[in-house]
């Protein structure tokens, strides 16, 4: 009858061990398919954010172009403005020593017409010339003094007439010219303006362009960390599965050593009662074949502990371990089956490590490893080398990043717990 009540509690235990599993396994699964939805959900409205800015950064890049082309035409402008104004300057200059010429003229002019005057009134002005017509000595010398001072008359006319309208030419042209050059200094101000005002929305645009262009780099970033996350995830799935397994048949072939062990002592208490009828011994439980524990997964100091730091700004899921030199070996801290095992750009060389221990699932996360020993669905055993501590991803120096979670690891890392009071 005592054997019959032995037989049916280790029954129940294994079923009832069994059961737990097939829960816990159960829902850390749901919980997992969960996160995956969520992270779907979360990539498409970053993809739909990402179409939004690439269509207002098009939007932007073709207002830069055509500001692009108004700029180019602007400077051409200037350009011809410019050419413009320098021939026009040359005008000015040659106008300038043509009026030095003219002036010369002019001079030369005046001091004949001065000279006339200054005959006409020593010699008593028109009446000398009627002596000089009245002293003809024939009529043949009366004409040929008579037209001498016709030519003479018309000489000084032609000279007054002359003056005249090089003075007036002279001013005209250079009062055109002066107006024509302040007009095209005045346009080369408005142009430079235009140029200046040109430039600055140019740089606006370039600064909004690459402010989106910045914009769509993050939202790629955020992306590429979702998809990361769901292939953790993902991987994780497939490792807890691999746990289930795993943990089944250690609990059939604890079932058999369990049954094999019973049977033994039953033999052996039946061989006793044969030889001096002593009762059975009391049935004896074995412990699981994978320790509650943790070992410390390297060798060094803890230069980083577990919590919030730099003034709380900042809070650290694991704890750095540090150690100098090269060769430096990674361990695994428990038995279980690698998740994943791969190069991130923020873990570096990491390997996520899924275990279950007495029902519970548990994440090791080993990171910013030199390089790794082992691969994606791989079983591992405890102290068993993952890699080599070293400085690849976001890391400052060499160093093991090691995380522990009570659960499925998660991107916010709220599953984390102190990974120090479960080393030993």
């Amino acid at each position: 009858m005592k054997s019959k009540v032995i037989k049916g509690l280790l029954s129940l235990s294994i079923g009832l061990s069994a059961f737990t599993y097939t829960s816990a396994n159960a829902q850390t699964l749901s919980e997992i398919h969960k996160k995956q939805a969520e992270n779907q959900a979360k990539k498409e409205e970053k993809n739909a954010e990402i179409k939004d800015v690439q269509g207002k950064q098009d939007q932007v890049l073709d207002e830069l172009q055509k500001i692009e082309s108004t700029l180019q035409k602007t400077l051409n402008d200037i350009q011809t403005k410019k050419t413009e104004i320098d021939e026009t300057k040359n005008e000015i200059q040659s106008l300038k020593d043509q009026i030095v010429k003219i002036q010369k003229r002019i001079k030369e002019r005046d001091a004949i017409l001065k000279e006339r005057v200054r005959s006409m009134y020593e010699s008593g002005g028109a009446v000398k010339y009627l002596d000089v017509v009245l002293g003809s000595r024939s009529f043949g010398d009366f004409l040929d003094r008579l037209i001498s001072l016709n030519m003479i008359a018309e000489s000084d006319k032609s000279i007054l007439e002359d003056q005249k309208r090089d003075k007036a030419a002279v001013e005209q042209d250079k009062k055109h010219v002066e107006q024509k050059l302040n007009s095209l200094n005045a346009k080369l101000q408005e142009l430079n303006e235009l140029n200046s005002e040109l430039s600055a929305q140019k740089e606006a645009k370039n600064r909004l362009s690459a402010s989106l262009k910045k914009k769509e780099t993050h939202l790629h970033e955020d992306v590429t960390s979702i998809e990361e996350k769901n292939e953790i995830l993902a991987a994780q799935e497939k490792a807890v599965k691999e746990e289930m397994e795993r943990a089944k048949r250690e609990a059939e072939q604890r079932k058999r050593e369990e049954a094999a062990r019973k049977e033994a002592a039953k033999r052996a208490a039946q061989q006793e009662q044969r030889k001096d009828s002593a009762p059975s011994p009391a049935p004896t439980h074995s412990e699981p074949s994978v320790s509650a524990n943790f070992i410390w997964p390297a060798n060094g100091y803890v230069s980083s502990p577990f919590g919030k730091r730099f003034g709380g700004s900042d809070f650290h899921p694991g704890i750095d371990i540090a150690a100098a030199g090269a060769n430096n070996q990674i361990s695994a801290a428990a038995s279980g089956t690698v998740a994943r095992s791969y190069l991130s750009s923020s873990y570096g060389n990491v390997v996520f490590v899924s275990s279950y221990i007495d029902g519970q699932l548990y994440t090791t996360v080993y990171a910013h490893m030199s390089e790794r020993a082992v691969s994606t669905g791989q079983s591992v055993t405890q102290g068993q080398r993952l890699g080599t501590m070293g400085n690849t991803g976001h890391s400052t120096g060499q160093h093991l990043h090691f995380e522990l979670h009570k659960g499925e690891w998660n991107y916010a890392k709220s599953n984390a717990v102190n990974p120090i009071p479960y080393l030993h």
